[in-house]
């Protein structure tokens, strides 16, 4: 016998399968260069600090995506722990990217941290960092 339980959505979007599908499309949309489509998933006030210490704004960065500045060729997460803490969430894990930014490729190692809100029956990244690892001899 089949048992089918109806959640809403609000209930649903508190549960950790829900955090890890919008981090999921942050990874996704970005290496698609679907700005449009990913300014939903980030606050207005959202901030990404870069590994190398630069900042950037919500609006800046979808503009970079959106003319294709930077294109993401690979974006890959390991060892991604989800902490949930009420309507905020912290995701951590490692990443190896590959990309073209300003006409010049670039690939990496990087630590991440992300952080994420339940607004609206929705997550909304509020920030994301990243720190370059050093590369390990052969």
């Amino acid at each position: 016998m089949l048992l089918l339980l109806l959640v809403p959505a609000w209930a649903w979007a508190q549960t950790p399968a829900a955090l890890e599908q919008a981090d999921a499309a942050w990874n996704q949309l970005r290496l698609h260069g679907d700005a449009k489509a990913l300014a939903p998933l980030l606050a207005d006030d959202w901030l990404l600090t870069h590994s190398d210490g630069r900042v950037q704004h919500k609006a800046d960065y979808l503009q970079e995506l959106a003319t294709r500045q930077r294109r993401n060729t690979r974006i890959d997460n390991e060892d991604v722990q989800v902490r949930l803490h009420g309507d905020t969430a912290v995701i951590t894990g490692t990443s190896v990217q590959a990309a073209v930014s300003d006409g010049k490729p670039w690939q990496g190692r990087f630590r991440f941290t992300r952080v994420w809100l339940l607004r609206d029956g929705q997550w909304q990244m509020l920030a994301s960092h990243s720190s370059r690892l050093a590369e390990t001899a052969p």
